[in-house]
């Protein structure tokens, strides 16, 4: 992979995995940077946008804005996690982080943030300073390489920055240029898993200490490590079980971890799919832009709120009657809403609770998994169907074939089959199309109550919706059925481990060995607590090596 910072120099990712040798300046001049010195430099994960955002807020504070719109991620093996491990950085791309940085920069350096980002005084605005440059590049680049720079790459920073402000007559243009620099380099924009020897075993290795801090804190809490995980780093207490496990019982045990919690199922459900959802305003009116965006905020709030506020059980997410609403989405679903103040202010979310026979129940009918799997004007219990196979239970659909004819599906005009279920009969009956609808549509027909556009309906064209299905042997009806089948599914607990562990490492579990099985058992001891399987994939021996490398022999610390 190509990455070119500023359109004048290409460096190699995949060659060299991070180390920036030269970093070449607004002016086309290129300053040295000494890299860091590690064995294998052979995993690196791009950081999604969430990441990007969180990072700078973390090193310059809420006040600092991050403008644009980032390029589509690329999913691979049904997660943006293990994409970001293999996609390419396309030109455009880096333009649009090349614009990013370069407002991030300039915030830090107006009149408004300078003193309070900057930390020194230059002898003069007019002119150079290395001296405040290389104070400021020494403590400002630790937290956006998030690891000690060497003395070379502060003085190549601080040297570019004299170099633009001598040309420009301005000690904080100079200074914006080479943040903005840092800012595009694969340094900040990937994550790494450095391995180096391990001096307390010889003949094996280890995962450099920066990079894991920067792994445990990016999995636990979407973002950048804070200063005591640094601080644990630098010591070598990561380095050792105890050490590790304190570090990571702090971390699951703040606050910060709902973020982390919500990065990954943001990624497991494929929320990144919603931007390109649209539904027909001449059959759905009430589907607006807001209730896009509020339908996926809702999951998000009702797994919180599960996962992380009451240690529930995975498996009752298909369940739960415990929501989260707002005006908006209670109008579409039809659920009177109350509108309460708390300290003057009008509240815009509110819990919900919907009564035991309520078809709503669990994650599966909200919206953002009805609407997002169904197409503008009409719903699909073939899409809705694959979607929760893959997605929820890491089941593999067949494509269709090439030549399949969708006549009979698309056409919701023809009197002949009045229901969705009477168009996927018809469609069922060519042999080719047989197979793999078996596997999606008894799930998907589940969900017929529910629209295109989220709003719940009992009949279709006049005639009542059949939502009975069969799966694995077991009968089921509607949406309560189908939350129970999937509630009680293995496959359930089974993906969700999997793909935890992938959002993590950037690639999936190595599921016969004994470290993997060994996660798994503790999660269903743990009653299927998320939480503790973020813990015990932290904790893992098998996050801390590359994809390719073998298991280490059993050793004791």
């Amino acid at each position: 992979m190509k990455v070119r910072t500023r359109g004048h120099l290409l460096i190699s990712v995949a060659g060299v995995l991070g180390i920036l040798g030269a970093t070449t300046l607004a002016t086309g001049q290129v300053a040295p940077v000494s890299p860091p010195s590690d064995t294998d430099m052979a995993t690196s994960l791009r950081l999604s946008p969430s990441q990007y955002k969180l990072a700078i807020t973390d090193v310059f504070g809420e006040s600092i804005r991050v403008d644009g719109r980032f390029e589509p991620e690329m999913r691979d093996q049904g997660m943006l996690a293990i994409g970001a491990r293999t996609e390419n950085m396309t030109d455009s791309s880096l333009e649009t982080y090349d614009n990013i940085a370069r407002a991030v920069a300039a915030q830090v350096v107006d009149e408004r943030h300078r003193a309070g980002f900057v930390g020194c005084k230059p002898r003069s605005d007019a002119g150079r300073d290395d001296a405040c440059a290389y104070a400021f590049f020494s403590r400002v680049g630790a937290l956006l390489y998030r690891r000690p720079l060497t003395t070379g790459e502060i003085e190549g920073r601080a040297s570019a920055a004299g170099a633009e402000a001598d040309k420009l007559h301005n000690f904080y243009s100079g200074l914006r240029l080479s943040l903005a620099e840092m800012m595009v380099s694969p340094q900040f924009l990937f994550r790494y898993k450095r391995m180096e020897a391990d001096p307390t075993h010889p003949g094996q290795q280890r995962m450099n200490a920066y990079d894991k801090a920067s792994t445990l804190s990016f999995f636990l809490w979407n973002s950048t490590p804070d200063p005591e995980l640094t601080r644990a780093a630098a010591s070598g207490e990561l380095n050792t079980n105890d050490g590790l496990k304190r570090q990571v019982d702090r971390m699951v045990d703040s606050a910060r971890v709902a973020s982390g919690v919500r990065a990954f199922f943001a990624d497991m459900l494929v929320f990144s799919d919603f931007d390109a959802v649209s539904k027909d305003p001449n059959f759905f009116p009430r589907y607006t832009l807001s209730i896009k965006d509020q339908a996926q905020e809702q999951t998000l709030r009702t797994i919180i709120d599960h996962v992380v506020g009451r240690h529930g059980d995975y498996r009752d997410l298909f369940t739960t009657p415990n929501t989260f609403l707002t005006k908006d989405l209670a109008s579409l679903y039809a659920v009177p809403f109350i509108d309460a103040t708390a300290n003057g202010q009008q509240q815009r979310w509110l819990p919900h609770t919907y009564p035991a026979d309520d078809p709503r129940g669990g994650i599966l009918s909200q919206a953002s998994f009805t609407t997002l799997w169904s197409p503008s004007g009409r719903t699909s219990p073939t899409v809705r169907g694959k979607a929760l196979r893959q997605n929820i239970l890491c089941q593999r659909v067949p494509a269709p074939p090439g030549n399949v004819d969708f006549k009979f599906v698309e056409d919701i005009s023809n009197p002949k089959y009045k229901t969705t279920r009477d168009r996927l009969t018809a469609h069922r009956s060519e042999a080719m199309c047989a197979g793999c609808h078996k596997i999606t549509d008894p799930l998907g027909l589940a969900l017929e109550n529910f629209d295109s556009a989220g709003g719940f309906r009992s009949t279709e064209n006049g005639v009542r919706i059949d939502a009975s299905g069969e799966t694995n042997g077991t009968m089921f009806d509607g949406p309560l059925g189908l939350a129970k089948v999937v509630h009680d599914d293995p496959a359930a607990t089974a993906c969700v481990a999997e793909r935890m562990f992938a959002f993590e490492t950037g690639y999936l579990p190595p599921k016969t060995e004994s470290g993997w099985k060994q996660i798994e058992s503790k999660f269903a001891a743990s009653r299927y607590d998320v939480l503790e399987l973020m813990r015990q994939i932290a904790l893992s021996d098998l996050s801390y090596r590359s994809p390719n490398t073998k298991p280490a022999p059993a050793r004791n610390q």
